[in-house]
């Protein structure tokens, strides 16, 4: 049982029946009951749809996942139809950050602070009907009418933007973004940017595992070289990136998970285990 994942993704060269191509290196991290990340798996595809989410699923499945409470992705093709078709009761979330980033693609630099606060109306508005006003407000603003496609955007993502809504702020704050992830994968791409292209999928497999691996090392053994130091001096040694590292305010929000994913499911996700003999 994982209470949240989050999904996404990193571009990668690799070399294909002769060619170079530009592959995507998919990453699932699951937040554990205890408030944990874990990275979950690894997978090269060149083009992504319906029917590779639907194997990641249900590998994930047979690997042990039996439910996800919240998925949150950034509307990749075919990715909530597979998650749905594996766990019928996963709340599939699009990240709100790239909601905004698609949005502002199509905005000019010198509007893109006023696009900013009028869409932080949307997603922070406490009800679903609040956020659906504040869209009309402003699709029929000078704003919204100058740029059709930013509220386009919004309006072809409602249906996954608006489980966000029914969360209290506690939870609204961990599924808000796939932030953790992407600062993991900006980790990673300073690995792999200096290698050109790789020859096969698994050698991207096999280098991004051991990038993980040696990042925590790094910054396991920097932590564990300032363990001494008084609690008076500033320690400048960097947290866990992705594997091990714990969800700020876990606490609050696996209590308002508990609520609003009541009966069974979430009494398995949110009931630790009995201890040991």
């Amino acid at each position: 049982m994982y209470p949240i994942a989050y999904v996404d993704a990193l571009m990668v060269k690799v070399r294909d029946g002769g060619t170079v191509r530009n592959k995507a290196c998919y990453l699932v991290v699951g937040v554990g009951v205890d408030g944990v990340k874990h990275v979950l798996g690894i997978w090269v595809q060149q083009t992504e749809g319906a029917k590779f989410w639907m194997q990641v699923c249900t590998e994930l499945r047979n690997r042990g996942v039996r439910d996800v409470l919240i998925a949150c992705c950034d509307g990749l093709t075919g990715l909530p139809e597979a998650i749905e078709a594996v766990w019928p009761h996963t709340t599939v979330q699009t990240c709100v950050v790239h909601l905004i980033r698609a949005a502002t693609r199509f905005v000019s630099y010198k509007d893109r602070r006023a696009m900013a606060a009028a869409l932080k109306e949307i997603y922070t508005a406490p009800t679903v009907e609040a956020a659906e006003t504040a869209l009309l407000t402003f699709a029929d603003s000078p704003l919204g009418k100058r740029y059709p496609a930013a509220v386009a955007v919004w309006e072809r993502a409602w249906d996954r933007f608006c489980p966000f809504l029914a969360f209290p702020p506690e939870v609204r704050r961990i599924i808000y973004t796939t932030n953790a992830i992407e600062s993991f994968n900006y980790q990673i791409r300073k690995v792999i940017k200096n290698r050109g292209h790789f020859p096969t999928d698994d050698a991207v497999v096999k280098l991004v595992w051991l990038a993980i691996a040696d990042i925590e090392d790094k910054r396991a053994r920097q932590r564990a070289a300032e363990a001494g130091k008084p609690r008076t001096q500033a320690r400048q040694a960097p947290p866990r990136l992705v594997e091990g590292a714990g969800v700020h305010g876990w606490k609050q929000a696996l209590n308002s998970l508990d609520i609003f994913f009541p009966g069974p499911r979430c009494h398995r996700c949110c009931t630790p285990p009995p201890p040991g003999p």
